[in-house]
Parts: C-alpha cells; structure tokens; sequence
C-alpha cells in the first residue's frame, strides 16, 4: 500500500500544470464535456428511440442536471461558467480578466466537441439503425441531436431574437446567484440554482430551436457533426444559421448585463457603498470626539498642577 500511495504521488507530481489559467480552462473543458454529454445523450435517446425512452421534459431536465453536475466538477478550480457568454459577462463586469475570456472559450468549444464524440460513439449502431441515420434536415434529421437548428416555422431574425432573449434572461438569473449584496445563495447551491434556471429555460424558450444560449456547447458538437459524417451542411443549413447560436449570445450577454445592473446591480451595490462610506464617517467622528476628550482632560489636569 505504501509503495503505491508512492506510485500515485510520483503521477501527481509529473501531469501536476503549475499554469493556473491552462488549468482553469482544462477544468472548464471538463465541465462542459459534461453538459454536453449528459444533455445531448438525453436528445439522442428521445430522437433514435421515436419518443419511447425519452420526451421534451426530460431533455430540458438532462441538460439542466447536467448543468449542476458540470458546475459542480469545475466550480472549485475555474468558477464553472460552461459558457462563453457567462464569461463574457463576468469580464464586462470586471469580475474576470479578459485573457480568460478567449482560453475559456477555447477549451468549452473543445469540452463540447469531446462530449458530442462520446454520444456519438455510444449510439453509433443506433444511428446506423435509424433511417436517414446522417439527415441534417427533414423528419428523420439526426444532426439536431447535437447542435441546435431551427424549426420549420423560425426565420432567421426570429431565431436571433430568441437566442437574445433566452442568454439575457440566462445571465440576469446567475449574476442575481452570484451577487454577494443581492440574496445571496447558500453557498454550494449555486450549481443546483444555475441548474434550476437552464431547466426553465428549456421549458419555456426551447421550441424554437433547442435553446442553445452558449456559444460553445453549440459550436464544438457542430464541428464534431461535420466531420464525423453530417458534412458542410451543418454550416450552411437555413442560410447560415450556425452564425445565430455563435454571435447572438454575446449580444443577449450585453443586453442582460445592462438590464441587470441598471435595475438591481447599481442600486444594491450603492447602498452597501453609502453603509461603508456612513460607517466610516461615524469612525472618522468618533476618533476626533475621542481625541477632543483626551484634550480636554489633559487640560484639566494641568490646571491642578
């Protein structure tokens, strides 16, 4: 037992990464490989068996589930963001350092491709199985299993709107969770409250076109899809959709960081700041009483002398 507990401590010692930031975005790419394959996993299941092992509802509780489970295993090391737009909005906030931001987003893109390539190993013969096993469109398309596509009655300003929509509304709820002055969560239940906010956005915002309002988990399974037998056409599918779940989450990330703060951040923020400046006016007065006191006194004494 000895020489093994040896054995493993020469292992830690050797793949032990002094960089904090490569080993931040490893923990990310971890966390999102979760998401991915946890969530995708559950669409595979409803899509390949016709619905007879799985449904809407679970899938929207897979992927918020495993929204808390990929928290839960990066969370300590990277902060769990799963998503770029989590990060961007942190660095807006000046909460992040920008060069976290493109490394984050690397390493999510490649969490999320990773975890595609799992499922897709897992299924392999079930999507060999299924008709029409490499469809990017038409009733028996696969490729929705992992990367979002719109539904037949989204346009593509439509479907930029939703995705602004469901990021904003994603990033208002999780800056409320990890507001210090705003209710904050117990801690070690931010995962279960982030988790809780991905489920009821896919409940509410998911018809459209699966909700993806995160960059990477949609981006990095889109890349495993094209090379693993779906083609280009994952990219060029309703004039370039693939763009919409990329870019519009940023902007949704502004929309909600703006809304945020503007309606609750600024305003708690300033009243924690006006508490701090009141208490340390009463400081400031209390020494200056206390050193008047001390004068006055020694006045007095000298006056008996």
């Amino acid at each position: 037992m000895g020489r093994h507990k040896m054995y493993l401590d020469k292992l830690s010692r050797f793949f032990q990464i002094r960089n904090l930031l490569l080993r931040q975005a490893l923990a990310e790419c971890l966390g999102t490989l979760i998401l991915v394959m946890f969530g995708c996993g559950a669409v595979a299941q409803q899509v390949l068996s016709d619905g007879s092992h799985g449904m809407f509802l679970t899938v929207n509780f897979a992927f918020g589930f495993a929204a808390t489970l990929g928290i839960l295993v990066c969370g300590q090391v990277s902060g769990g963001h799963l998503n770029p737009a989590v990060t961007f909005a942190l660095c807006l906030l000046g909460r992040e350092r920008w060069r976290k931001f493109p490394m984050y987003f690397l390493f999510q893109t490649i969490g999320a491709f990773f975890g595609a390539a799992i499922i897709f190993g897992m299924y392999y013969d079930a999507l060999w199985d299924f008709p029409g096993a490499f469809n990017v469109t038409g009733p028996g398309a696969t490729a929705g299993i992992f990367a979002t596509y719109p539904g037949k009655h989204l346009t593509l300003v439509n479907g930029f709107f939703d995705q602004i929509i469901g990021t904003s509304a994603l990033i208002v709820c999780i800056l409320a969770i990890v507001d210090p002055y705003n209710n904050p969560v117990p801690q070690g239940l931010e995962a279960f409250t982030v988790g809780f906010v991905v489920l009821v956005i896919g409940l509410s915002m998911g018809f459209n076109s699966g909700y993806a309002v995160n960059p990477a988990r949609d981006l990095g399974p889109r890349i495993f899809t094209a090379m693993a037998g779906w083609g280009s056409e994952v990219f060029t599918t309703r004039n370039g959709w693939f763009l919409v779940p990329i870019f519009a989450p940023f902007l949704g990330t502004i929309i909600g960081v703006m809304i945020y703060q503007l309606m609750v951040g600024f305003h708690v923020e300033g009243e924690i700041r006006d508490k701090k400046s009141s208490e340390e006016e009463n400081v400031r007065l209390t020494n200056v009483n206390t050193n008047n006191s001390k004068g006055a006194n020694k006045e007095v004494h000298n006056c008996f002398l």
